[in-house]
């Protein structure tokens, strides 16, 4: 009962702040090509590839992490995202400003532990057998 509780838990989370960060990158994907030459570049490749990698991670990812597909490996790139707005982007601003994204980064490296749970296509997909006890019989033959 505990798992499925937590995996109740994974999912209202993947969904919740997937689907936050969805509506925040749907704009950036929209309005492209008015942002693409003055987005912030604070990793120094330049302010398109910067707002690819945005929209890559904020709409991309963020699909991946409501349906719970690739979950950890989808989760790596909003955390990385989070990490660059948090002390990079917004560094010199007042908490205030951070503090949305320090709550983003939490939860991103959370799941980047935890995983999809339960209830995600990740547990469809990479479904694995039931592990045997060590001393357990090799099935008949």
């Amino acid at each position: 009962m505990t798992n499925r509780i937590t995996s109740i838990g994974l999912l209202l989370l993947r969904v919740a702040f997937g689907g936050l960060m969805l509506v925040h990158g749907v704009p950036k994907l929209t309005g492209f090509n008015e942002m693409a030459d003055k987005f912030p570049d604070p990793i120094g490749i330049g302010s398109q590839l910067s707002l690819i990698g945005a929209v890559g991670a904020e709409v991309g990812c963020s699909v991946l992490l409501i349906l719970g597909l690739g979950t950890r490996l989808a989760a790596a790139p909003l955390a990385f995202t989070m990490f660059v707005a948090l002390f990079l982007v917004h560094a010199d601003d007042p908490w205030q400003v951070k503090e949305l994204a320090a709550a983003y980064l939490c939860v991103y490296v959370a799941i980047i532990f935890t995983g999809g749970g339960e209830f995600s296509l990740d547990r469809l997909v990479f479904r694995r057998k039931p592990e045997q006890p060590a001393d357990a019989a090799p099935p008949a033959r």
